[in-house]
């Protein structure tokens, strides 16, 4: 339900396909000139489509014409999947993650502050953080001196999973956050940026808003969620370090990147998958993470 088009922020607000386009389509948004514009800014409803008022970047236009219909169409396609039934103790594991999820970020909250700053602490312990608000953070990739705006549509849990990721496997952590493996494009992605997309490319994958998951890969999931309530952040993890090992296979660069997380997703979903995996440890790219 789009509501007014003249309320509704195009890029920023939840407004079809299950989160923001920000997060559909991460680098269009880091590209944007008008971040803030509202969606009667961009689209206009014309003979039974969407029709774009002016193209935000070049060639932007028609790739998130496609984006969009992409999204929709998944949206539908998800509601006619059949669930799967789970066991006391899944559904128990899978309503405190769902919990976990529903956390919005806010700054207000000292737990959210102290979390942000341990985030800085672990990404550069040699420095010193001058404040929530600085242009400091821009050097982990976040797109502006507030990573408050960015954690809009990713929730607490995205701070939780890369904080997660920095205590547990810190060298790994490093390498990501300092780009030192490989050989790097000219531009690359944006960390930070590219962690929170990482946390709803799980979201989306593992189909963990609905109330019974409808995919085998989400049924699989929960089976090593009631093994480890952290679950979810370990598999953050493994698909950090795999999609960065994706992007340099695929010698990836800026506006490549969603190919890249696609990419990432269809391998997560086939190791998953496998034979004989019994934790997530036993997972082919958990063996890419060092700590």
């Amino acid at each position: 339900m789009v509501g007014s088009r003249s309320e509704v922020m195009f890029l920023i607000d939840n407004w079809i396909g299950g989160c923001p386009l920000r997060l559909w389509f991460p680098l269009l948004f880091y590209l944007d000139r008008l971040k803030s514009c509202f969606i009667l800014d961009r689209i206009q409803w014309s003979n039974g489509e969407w029709a774009f008022a002016a193209e935000v970047v070049a060639g932007s236009a028609a790739w998130l014409g496609r984006g969009l219909s992409c999204v929709c169409a998944q949206s539908r396609e998800d509601e006619s999947r059949p669930a799967f039934d789970l066991s006391p103790v899944q559904e128990d594991c899978l309503i405190r993650l769902q919990n976990r999820l529903d956390i919005a970020y806010d700054n207000s909250v000292p737990e959210h502050q102290e979390s942000l700053r341990a985030l800085w602490k672990a990404a550069f312990p040699e420095e010193e953080l001058h404040g929530l608000i600085t242009e400091q953070w821009k050097e982990m990739g976040w797109q502006g001196k507030d990573p408050s705006t960015d954690f809009r549509g990713g929730g607490f849990i995205s701070l939780e999973n890369l904080l997660y990721f920095a205590r547990n496997f810190q060298k790994s952590f490093q390498d990501l956050l300092r780009k030192q493996e490989g050989d790097r494009s000219m531009w690359e992605y944006p960390f930070a940026i590219a962690g929170v997309n990482i946390t709803f490319m799980l979201i989306q994958m593992l189909d963990l808003g609905a109330v019974k998951p409808r995919t085998l890969v989400g049924a699989t999931f929960l089976k090593f969620l009631s093994d480890n309530e952290l679950a979810f952040d370990l598999l953050y993890c493994i698909a950090f370090k795999l999609m960065d090992h994706q992007w340099l296979a695929m010698r990836a660069s800026y506006m490549d990147f969603n190919a890249v997380m696609k990419s990432t997703r269809h391998q997560l979903e086939r190791e998953l998958l496998e034979e004989n995996i019994t934790r997530l440890e036993d997972l082919p790219s958990y063996e890419l993470l060092t700590r």
